[in-house]
């Protein structure tokens, strides 16, 4: 941590936070007792805390976002030019970031061409929801107005986004929810609904009964991610996505990939779709597109899906009647832009692959030596170890146990994540994504950390 770092006031700021500010996802009733956590500042891998402790992110910032690391000037730099040109203008005008990095992004999506901005992951799923009950009513008098998601896959929080949200620990509480989501089944082949081979296929084949019962005549879309992510770190089985897409073109189902997390590097191509040969209508995007940098989503269609935007200029409700306030704002693209160069001129997806096979080669290794990982699984640098007390039941560890191990390597200067108040009886998953910049020995310190830590709260 630097000098000015050092010689700011931080007492004067933990005391701020403690009483003005509300944090995400964790119980205040500690900080009545206890200091809460302040982050000062990153460099590369790591971040430093006010009490100037030096850890190594495994996350991303958290939450899977900041994948070409902390301090990046050239970003900023990018940033703060646009921001002294133009700051902001509503999005029913156009700007250059916006023009130029809808380009840039275009190029890296064949089949897709458009490009809608907006301010956070669960936003961009909001617009594609809002999209298709308007498809409905124009095109299919009303019909095909449900949408389908998949239990234990996240795409966002709000109402509506937990409403197509499979992680009951996340939606208690809010409902009533939005009507017209329905659920389909996990595909986690390591706790197989359905028991013989050619898994992947099976668990599609159970997407289409509920397509059956519901009516096909009444679905418009499926959402779900490519990986899932915070249910467990979900890798697809093999034939899984070839026939998911067979069924939805064959119901005249669209295809919505949510790519918040798994979008712009996280698995080694630029869209985590893009492994399986997928053909989508819409993808959206938040997390990695800037990196942390600044606030951007994307919400991205095929012409055919925007056509059906523009079909009818007489009539004034032919058209998508819809707005983001920061959508607007030019920082997002401008960062994303420069965001895209560094990962392209690094060869940064080439390195996730390289260092995403290392981690995955090194929990295996773990899995050897500890009984209580029960599965691993990934791709690129988006991977998890499931925790469980019996390999032969599977049972899982209790949530307290895995958020031990998290405790127990953030004590050692490494931060991890783990599934966290999502899935009644299974937050049990460890789950790693550390920057697309990461190099052997970062690897090999995130594991040299979990190792530990299993070993002290396991025995």
């Amino acid at each position: 941590m630097n000098a000015t770092a050092r010689g700011n006031d931080l007492g004067a700021v933990i005391a701020a936070d403690r009483a003005h500010v509300w944090h995400h996802l964790i119980q205040h009733k500690p900080f009545e007792t206890i200091d809460p956590r302040i982050m000062v500042e990153g460099r590369g891998m790591h971040v430093w805390d006010a009490t100037g402790r030096d850890h190594l992110d495994a996350v991303s910032g958290g939450v899977w976002t900041v994948n070409v690391g902390y301090g990046r000037e050239s970003i900023a730099d990018a940033v703060r030019d646009q921001l002294v040109r133009l700051n902001y203008f509503a999005n029913s005008a156009g700007s250059i970031p916006g023009a130029r990095f809808a380009e840039r992004l275009i190029a890296t999506m064949p089949g897709l061409s458009r490009v809608y901005y907006s301010n956070s992951g669960s936003e961009a799923n909001e617009k594609v929801f809002k999209m298709v009950r308007q498809i409905s009513h124009r095109h299919h008098g009303g019909r095909k107005s449900k949408i389908l998601y998949r239990e234990r896959d996240y795409h966002g929080t709000t109402i509506t986004a937990l409403s197509a949200g499979g992680q009951p620990q996340r939606v208690a509480q809010y409902g009533p929810l939005t009507p017209g989501f329905v659920e389909v089944p996990h595909c986690l082949e390591y706790r197989a609904q359905w028991p013989g081979a050619d898994y992947g296929r099976r668990a599609a084949d159970a997407i289409e009964a509920v397509i059956l019962r519901e009516g096909p005549d009444t679905i418009g879309a499926i959402c779900l991610e490519p990986v899932t992510a915070g249910g467990g770190v979900i890798v697809p089985p093999e034939g899984y996505w070839d026939r998911v897409q067979e069924i939805c073109r064959k119901h005249d189902i669209l295809i919505h990939i949510d790519e918040v997390v798994c979008g712009v590097g996280r698995t080694g191509t630029w869209f985590g779709y893009q492994h399986y040969g997928v053909k989508p209508d819409f993808v959206t995007m938040a997390k990695g597109v800037a990196s942390g940098y600044a606030a951007i989503a994307c919400t991205v269609t095929t012409e055919a899906v925007f056509e059906m935007f523009k079909d009818d200029p007489a009539d004034p409700l032919s058209y998508f009647r819809d707005i983001s306030t920061f959508g607007g704002c030019t920082a997002g693209p401008a960062a994303a832009l420069e965001n895209m160069r560094i990962i392209e001129d690094e060869g940064l997806l080439a390195n996730t692959t390289a260092m995403g096979a290392r981690l995955i080669e090194n929990l295996r290794a773990l899995q050897d030596r500890h009984a209580v990982i029960g599965d691993v699984r990934g791709k690129g640098l988006f991977c998890g170890a499931e925790l469980v007390s019996d390999r032969a039941t599977k049972e899982p560890v209790a949530e307290r146990l895995a958020q031990a191990v998290v405790a127990d390597c953030m004590a050692q200067g490494v931060i991890i994540g783990a599934t966290n108040r999502s899935l009644p009886g299974f937050n049990n998953t460890l789950c790693l994504s550390p920057a697309l910049i990461a190099t052997p020995d970062d690897i090999d310190a995130i594991t040299d950390a979990i190792d530990g830590a299993l070993t002290r709260v396991f025995g």
